[in-house]
């Protein structure tokens, strides 16, 4: 296996504190996760985590192991970064426009790595869930979630934006806990509205091949996904959100996800820019390093900065 993917793949699990939730996040199953820590384990001679059926905690050994790593990983994403940036100077101000939910919970904390290597650039950042005209808006690069309409842009693919219903430990003591998708319709739902998703939402599950379909009912709905969040964890209902969105909910224990033995719904999600013939280098440089950071390569390699251009050719290969 290889070894900065196994690193990857401990790190996520030692975070996430579950094989579960790192092979969400890397697009693999638990039992590939597990197999990744175990040769690491395996190399190195000791045990780096204790596994259990709630939780797996760090051993002594694999504290030091998980700060290694941490740091080996961030020298490998700057390395990519140096690469690219010798190839060209990219300088100027970038217009790119994202998704509220999506550029305040993941672009703005992973930013860092991209300023880093192009510090010439400045970076416009504009969150609207209102889907701009690149051209005429006058923005260089738009991340899309959702289905697109035709046009005349390039669109990239990315890892697909995964949504989990989650609630609140007082509502679950209050209502219930669903044990299946079809119990929602007895729960009170707090639904996501937009331009671009109009209410109702309909909330989408899967057990195995057979899909469920659900129309969330409820009293709130919003066009702020940080406002069907705050509400949920103040007892109102059942949210559906990104996963990164709830993460540090879920830590905390404010909010508990839900209906785990279900497969959760995802929407699309694109990077759009215009003909790549046309691009500067400011921008080839920040779509290299977003197709690294949130593409679908990035859920194996774990990759959070600008790559190769070999790299980046394969990581526009789409999954079949």
């Amino acid at each position: 296996m290889d070894k900065l993917t196994s690193m990857t793949v401990f790190v996520k699990t030692a975070e996430s504190g579950s094989f579960t939730a790192a092979a969400r996040m890397l697009a693999m199953t638990p039992q590939m996760a597990g197999k990744h820590v175990d040769a690491l384990e395996k190399t190195l001679g000791v045990r780096l985590l204790q596994r259990s059926t709630r939780k797996h905690a760090l051993t002594e050994a694999g504290r030091a192991y998980f700060e290694a790593c941490r740091r080996v990983l961030e020298e490998a994403a700057a390395a990519d970064a140096v690469a690219l940036a010798q190839t060209a100077h990219p300088q100027g101000t970038l217009r790119v426009t994202a998704p509220v939910s999506f550029g305040a919970f993941r672009l703005a904390h992973e930013i860092k790595a991209f300023l880093a290597a192009c510090p010439d650039v400045k970076v416009d950042l504009v969150l609207s869930d209102r889907q701009f005209d690149l051209l005429q808006d006058g923005f260089d690069v738009a991340f899309r979630i959702g289905a697109l309409p035709d046009s005349q842009l390039v669109a990239r693919a990315l890892a697909p934006y995964r949504l989990v219903p989650c609630a609140a430990p007082a509502y679950l003591a209050a209502h219930g806990t669903p044990v299946h998708p079809r119990e929602l319709a007895q729960h009170v739902c707090l639904d996501y509205a937009f331009d671009s998703f109009p209410a109702p939402q309909t909330w989408i599950f899967k057990d195995g091949d057979t899909q469920i379909e659900i129309e969330p009912r409820g009293q709130l709905r919003s066009n702020d996904t940080r406002a069907l969040i705050a509400a949920a964890e103040a007892g109102v209902g059942i949210v559906l959100a990104g996963e990164p969105n709830l993460a540090p909910s879920v830590a905390a224990g404010r909010l508990v996800p839900l209906l785990e033995a279900y497969a959760a719904p995802v929407r699309p999600m694109h990077l759009l820019y215009a003909d790549r013939r046309a691009q500067a280098s400011k921008q080839r440089a920040f779509v290299a390093w977003a197709l690294a950071c949130f593409g679908e390569a990035a859920n194996v390699t774990g990759a959070r900065a600008p790559v190769s251009p070999r790299l980046r050719r394969s990581a526009r290969k789409p999954r079949g």
